[in-house]
């Protein structure tokens, strides 16, 4: 299952975002997305769990967790075609 995660601290890497979600079980890949000319964090990105029990139960202990003096938004990724660009 691929979720999405907003409202990151933008200093955050995607090692960071790995630590917090394995927490909760399986994590296959992490990807923020980036601003193409700066390469800086903008504040979101893609987390994708396989185990789709696992990932329900990472999005509801996580949305709204404070990590890096901001909660962070914690939901199901809708399959949009810029959001699986995004990804890959």
């Amino acid at each position: 299952m691929t979720i999405y995660v907003g409202n990151i601290n933008y200093s955050l890497g995607e090692g960071d975002i790995q630590r917090i979600f394995e927490v909760m079980g399986t994590v296959e890949m992490v990807k923020l997305v980036r601003d193409k000319k700066t390469g800086k964090s903008k504040g979101y990105g893609f987390v994708e769990m396989p185990d789709k029990k696992e990932a329900m139960e990472a999005i509801k202990t996580l949305d709204g967790k404070e990590v890096g003096g901001r909660n962070m938004r914690v939901m199901k990724a809708h399959s949009t075609k810029k959001e699986k660009e995004a990804v890959s």
